[in-house]
C-alpha cells in the first residue's frame, strides 16, 4: 500500500471531474490490454529476438525505465488516491457506488464492455459502462431487415467492424429520413426527420442521437451526427447529414444509420439500426419514408460473398484484322477502368492493385498488374493489359483471371476477383478448377467472342468464392 505521503488530496474535485478521471483510466486500462494482446501475438509469430524487441515495443520500455527509475506509476497514484480520498459532504450515494464499482476494474486491467459504440472509433463513442449483470445474460438482437436489398452479407454490414456487447436495450420504434442528390455539388443528403417509439435506455427515457456512414468506410470522414435530443422516446431532428461524393463512388455504398442513446461517460447504448444499398436506391425518390429499426445481426468475413464491383472492358481483335497484315495475331485487349466500393478486412481507405493471368497459362509472363491506387475505396485503375498469340478457338478453352488486392506495407491480401470464360469447367478436353464463371461472367465472355473489334463493357461483382488453384 502506498505511503500516505505519495497520495493526492482529491477532496476538492466535483462528481465531474472525479468522474472525468475515472474515464481515463478506463481508456488507459483498455490500451494496456490491447497492447499486451498485440505483443502475445508477436510473441507467438515473430521468432527473431531483435525484430521482437523492436517491434513490440521492448526496446521503449527499456530505456524509459533507465530514465525515470524512481518516478511512481502515475495511474496507480491516482486509483490509490481515489480509493483512499476523504468523502465530501453532501457526497451522494450514486457517487460512492460509481467509485466502488469501477475500481477494481481498473486495478484488474479488465472491464465488461456493455453496448459499445464501435470500439476502434474515436473515443467519444467509446463506452466504458458497468453493469453488475451477469455478461452470459445479455440478449443478442436477430432479425430481418424489413428493408427489401440486394446486400450480399447475412447481416449488418456495420457488424463486421464493430466488436462490444449489443441487446442490453430491446430494438424497438422507427425512423423518418429522405435521401437526395445534389449532381451539381455532387453532395448526397441525407435528411434525418425524427424517430418515434424509441426503446427506453434509463428510467422511461432516452437522449438520442442518430449516426451515419457510408459503409464500407468507417473512418472519421464517413461518420455523421445528428445533435442529441434529450429525455425523449420521439425526437425530432429535422438535420441534414451531407456527403462530398460522385455518382460513380456513391455506387458501391451502403448507408447506416443507426441510433443511439448518449449516456454519461460515453455509455451510449445501441437503439436500433437501417441499412440501404445506394447502388439500388431510386434517387427520384426524394420524400421522407419511414423504416422499422433492426438489431444489427452479427455476421463475419466468411459470410462475405463480394467485396465490391469491378468496372471493365474487354475486347477480342483478330489477327490481320486492323489492315495491312496487323496485328500478326489475335489479341485480347483488357480495360480495367475502377473499382467501387472495395471491402477490406478491416474497414477504411485502402491501398489496391489488380493482378491478370489469361489461362491456363499461369507463368510469370502470363502475369500483369495495375500500379497501386493508394487511399481509397474506389480506386481509378485506367489500366489496359493486352494478351497476343490467339486465335478464335482459343477463346473457348482460356479464361481471364482478374483478382483485387489489398497492399498492406509488405504485405498483400486477396480480396477476391472475377473470372471470364465460357465456364465448362473443361480446358482443351481436360477439367479444371478455375473454369468456374458465373451466369454473368460467361455472358461477357461470349459476347466478346461473338463480337470482335468491339469492346464489351461491364460491371461485376468482385467475388471471394474464387476456386483456388494449383500454382
Amino acid at each position: 500500500m502506498e505511503g500516505e505521503g505519495e497520495l493526492l488530496d482529491l477532496s476538492h474535485l466535483s462528481e465531474a471531474e472525479q468522474a472525468s478521471i475515472l474515464e481515463v483510466l478506463l481508456r488507459d486500462s483498455e490500451l494496456r490490454c490491447r497492447d499486451e494482446g498485440r505483443v502475445r501475438t508477436l510473441q507467438q509469430k515473430e521468432s527473431d529476438p531483435v525484430r521482437l524487441r523492436s517491434l513490440s515495443g521492448a526496446w521503449f520500455n527499456e530505456e524509459r525505465n533507465k530514465r525515470h527509475r524512481d518516478t511512481k506509476d502515475g495511474v496507480e497514484i491516482v486509483q490509490a488516491s481515489l480509493r483512499r480520498r476523504k468523502p465530501r459532504i453532501g457526497s451522494s450515494f450514486g457517487e460512492s457506488f460509481i467509485v466502488k464499482l469501477l475500481l477494481p476494474a481498473i486495478d484488474g486491467l479488465c472491464f465488461v464492455c456493455v453496448c459499445v459504440e464501435d470500439s476502434d472509433e474515436d473515443w467519444d463513442s467509446m463506452s466504458s459502462g458497468m453493469t453488475e449483470q451477469d455478461p452470459n445474460t445479455l440478449r443478442h438482437g436477430s432479425s430481418i431487415s424489413s428493408l427489401k436489398s440486394n446486400n450480399t452479407l447475412s447481416g449488418s454490414m456495420m457488424s463486421l467492424f464493430s466488436s462490444g456487447e449489443f441487446g442490453a436495450v430491446e430494438v424497438k420504434g422507427r425512423i423518418l429520413f429522405s435521401l437526395d442528390y445534389d449532381t451539381q455539388k455532387e453532395e448526397l443528403h441525407v435528411m434525418v426527420s425524427r424517430c418515434e417509439d424509441l426503446a427506453a435506455a434509463r428510467k422511461n427515457r432516452s437522449d438520442p442521437y442518430v449516426k451515419a456512414y457510408l459503409l464500407p468506410d468507417k473512418s472519421s470522414h464517413s461518420k455523421k451526427k445528428t445533435s442529441v435530443k434529450k429525455k425523449t422516446l420521439s425526437p425530432v431532428f429535422d438535420q441534414t447529414l451531407k456527403y462530398k461524393i460522385s455518382v460513380s463512388e456513391m455506387r458501391g455504398r451502403t448507408l447506416n444509420l443507426s441510433v443511439w442513446h448518449a449516456a454519461p461517460l460515453g455509455r451510449n447504448l445501441f437503439l436500433g439500426e437501417v441499412e440501404l444499398e445506394l447502388a439500388t436506391w431510386d434517387w427520384t425518390h426524394t420524400h421522407p419514408d419511414w423504416y422499422q429499426l433492426v438489431p444489427r445481426v452479427q455476421c463475419n468475413q466468411d459470410s462475405i460473398s463480394s467485396r465490391g464491383i469491378m468496372v471493365l472492358s474487354i475486347k477480342f481483335t483478330p489477327a490481320g484484322s486492323e489492315g495491312a497484315g496487323l496485328p500478326l495475331t489475335g489479341e485480347l485487349h483488357i480495360w480495367l477502368r475502377e473499382a467501387v466500393g472495395l471491402l477490406s478486412t478491416k474497414g477504411g481507405a485502402i491501398d489496391s492493385f489488380v493482378k491478370s493471368f489469361v489461362l491456363p497459362d499461369a507463368s510469370r509472363s502470363s502475369s500483369q498488374k495495375t500500379r497501386v491506387v493508394r487511399r481509397t475505396l474506389s480506386p481509378t485503375y485506367n489500366h489496359t493489359m493486352v494478351y497476343d498469340g490467339f486465335q478464335p478457338a482459343d477463346l473457348k478453352e482460356a479464361c481471364a483471371e482478374l483478382t483485387v488486392w489489398h497492399r498492406e506495407g509488405l504485405k498483400t491480401h486477396l480480396l477476391g476477383g472475377v473470372r471470364l470464360s465460357p465456364g465448362t469447367g473443361l480446358s482443351y478436353g481436360q477439367p479444371v478448377c478455375w473454369m468456374d464463371s458465373t451466369e454473368e461472367e460467361v455472358a461477357v465472355w461470349t459476347s466478346m467472342m461473338q463480337k470482335p473489334n468491339q469492346w464489351i463493357d461491364t460491371t461485376l461483382r468482385i467475388r471471394t468464392n474464387l476456386v483456388q488453384r494449383p500454382e
